[in-house]
Parts: structure tokens; sequence; C-alpha cells
């Protein structure tokens, strides 16, 4: 089995912070990007950060100055972390990785199963 598994949601006021993790489990050769989505009740779903297996990031400009992705390849996960959270911050967060995988070998994209950020005003 191979799965994704987010943690750090929550509820927070307006200013503060968070942390979301994503876990990868399962036979996973390698990972390749990273990213952070997030989608709002009857709208698509939007990047918020992603980050290429040389460390390059790219931010939503909403986000920019405020959240920081990051990655550690040997456990396979990556993190959002986000700081000075606005109301409009407010959404379920997923985690998206592509990765190769193993028996047999080839390529997929991989979703968690979302993790809900609240920001009260």
């Amino acid at each position: 089995q191979v799965q994704l598994v987010e943690s750090g949601g929550g509820l927070v006021q307006a200013g503060g912070s968070l942390r979301l993790s994503c876990a990868a489990s399962g036979s996973i050769y390698s990972v390749n990007d990273m990213g952070w989505y997030r989608q709002a009740p009857g709208k698509q779903r939007e990047l918020v950060a992603r980050i290429t297996s040389d460390g390059s990031t790219n931010y939503a400009d909403s986000v920019k100055g405020r959240f920081t992705i990051s990655r550690d390849n040997a456990k396979k996960m990556v993190y959002l972390q986000m700081n000075r959270l606005k109301a409009e911050d407010t959404d379920v967060y997923y985690c998206n990785m592509r990765v190769y995988m193993l028996s047999p070998y080839r390529y997929l994209e991989l979703w968690g199963q979302g993790t809900l950020v609240t920001v009260s005003s």
C-alpha cells in the first residue's frame, strides 16, 4: 500500500501559526516534486506551494512571505510552515507528491486525505 498521511491542521486565531506535515509510506523509491494545495467548497483546487527535488520553491502570491515549504527526502516528508494566518487561509489543505514506485517501477501522483485549517478572525 502507498499513502500520504497529513497532520497539523486545526483551529487557530488570525495572526497565528500552524505547521502542516505530510508523510509518505509504502514502496516509494524516490520522490520528485512535492506540494501543498488547498480547496474551498465549490472552488477549484489551487496550488499553495511547491518544492522540486533540488529544493527550488514556488508560492501562490497570496501566501508569499507568510508560508514556507520544506522537504526531507530521507523521511519522504513535506512540510508547510504557515505564519501570520488570515481568515482567507481557511481551507482544506492537501499534500501532493509525484513519486517513483516499485514493483513495478512507475511514476505516479499521490494525494493526501486533506487536513482542515480554520482561521478565526
